[in-house]
């Protein structure tokens, strides 16, 4: 078994791997990848502020997320950086059909504790997924300073995807989180399965 394959089962427990054809597909349109990279920064910052002013009262979760308000956005600023030194334009946001798609396997109703389980566990996927993503981009593009950049990114994702599964198990049953989880898993799958292969997004 690869090293990447072990990461992926053991830590990461993505239930499908990414087509191994996107990571090709993306280095052609790096340009595209960079912009969507970009605006999923953004959204990932935006996403724990959300989680912050809901949950105000949560000192723990406050004080968690902050920091990665902050390293979100920073690399924002970093993916901004690699978009300006090559002379490309950052472009219009694109419609995130993977985001949406999990958006609607967010469970209605229940109390508030299952209620941020939902969203914790949607963010810790989505985080997993970005991490198995730069860990494909920086092992198999050519260009130096992206292979770098992506590895560097590619630690902090698994460290937020850690951090948000940790949070569910703090704050609603561990059982019931682990549970969860897997059905989370499971549907990430399915989702995965069914789209189009395009190499002009990250997800």
């Amino acid at each position: 078994m690869s090293w990447e394959e072990s990461t992926r089962q053991k830590m990461l427990h993505l239930k499908l791997p990414t087509d191994p054809r996107w990571v090709g597909i993306a280095e052609m349109q790096i340009e595209d990848i960079l912009v969507d990279h970009a605006y999923c920064e953004q959204k990932a910052a935006s996403s724990c502020i959300s989680l912050i002013v809901r949950y105000s009262d949560l000192d723990y979760l406050v004080d968690t997320l902050t920091p990665i308000v902050a390293e979100e956005w920073g690399h924002f600023e970093r993916v901004m950086d690699q978009l300006r030194k090559r002379g490309m334009k950052f472009g219009k946001q694109r419609k995130d059909e993977y985001v949406a798609k999990l958006n609607d396997f967010v469970k209605k109703g229940g109390s508030r504790m299952e209620q941020l389980t939902e969203y914790l566990l949607m963010n810790a996927l989505i985080e997993a997924r970005s991490c198995e993503r730069f860990k494909l981009l920086s092992k198999n593009i050519q260009d130096e300073e992206l292979q770098k950049f992506y590895y560097e990114l590619m630690i902090s994702e698994a460290g937020h995807y850690v951090t948000f599964i940790e949070m569910a198990r703090k704050y609603h049953d561990p059982e019931k989180v682990n549970i969860r989880w897997q059905e989370w898993l499971d549907y990430e799958a399915e989702v995965l399965k069914n789209m189009e292969l395009r190499g002009d997004r990250m997800h």
